[in-house]
């Protein structure tokens, strides 16, 4: 049975003393909401993340990684590996996040390839996905997410499927203050969920981890 999530990515925000400033108010946060049957996970930057899992240790917070490199190792400057991140206690990683597509230029064929590199190294992996405000427009956004969700994922098997938890984040709400409704990210999904069932089969659609994101803040969460 799946568990609630909740999951933080800082992107590049919060050097080391804001960082362990931010996990005590977290910790505390737990226990003033009683959270103990819901996972928190957080993912502060590469040069925290050694930091982030001392400061978590004997909590139910869980430390991801916003992004690895699908090589084991090699002269690929400024990149991290999986066995790095596991080394320093990180078993969960970020892969697919908008900005890593928009910016860096990654693409499906590639974050297969991040996937499998994670799940190699038995890492569990928190894949992004989402449509753009035009093609969302133009009624294509379901068409865009099965494609990204078939090319990066589909390839998998279905025991692959329990290290993996789905983040539909459509771009047009992140950093923008708008928010899909309610009603929009049931839809999708539900749509989702659908593709896994005849990929797949029910059992594992129905035990796959959806999150959305997109200008959540404190305000629209329980909402949403």
């Amino acid at each position: 049975m799946r568990k609630n999530i909740v999951a933080g990515n800082w992107k590049m925000n919060n050097n080391l003393d804001e960082t362990k400033k931010l996990i005590k108010g977290i910790k505390k946060a737990i226990k003033n909401y009683h959270l103990k049957d819901t996972r928190v996970i957080v993912a502060p930057t590469f040069v925290n993340l050694g930091a982030a899992v001392k400061k978590t240790k004997k909590s139910n917070i869980e430390v991801s990684a916003q992004n690895m490199h699908q090589a084991d190792n090699g002269a690929y400057t400024g990149e991290i590996s999986a066995d790095m991140l596991k080394n320093v206690g990180v078993e969960i990683v970020i892969l697919g996040h908008s900005e890593r597509r928009e910016y860096f230029g990654e693409n499906d064929e590639l974050l297969a390839q991040k996937v499998d590199q994670a799940l190699k190294h038995k890492m569990e992996v928190i894949f992004c996905f989402g449509e753009k405000l035009e093609e969302r427009k133009s009624d294509n956004h379901f068409k865009v997410v099965e494609s990204q969700l078939k090319n990066a994922l589909f390839h998998l098997e279905g025991k692959a499927w329990k290290r993996i938890v789905l983040a539909y984040e459509p771009v047009w709400a992140i950093g923008t203050g708008e928010t899909a409704a309610p009603e929009q990210a049931q839809e999708m999904h539900a749509f989702i969920r659908k593709l896994l069932v005849d990929k797949y089969d029910e059992k594992l659609a129905e035990n796959v981890s959806i999150l959305y994101g997109g200008s959540v803040k404190p305000s629209n969460a329980k909402e949403i």
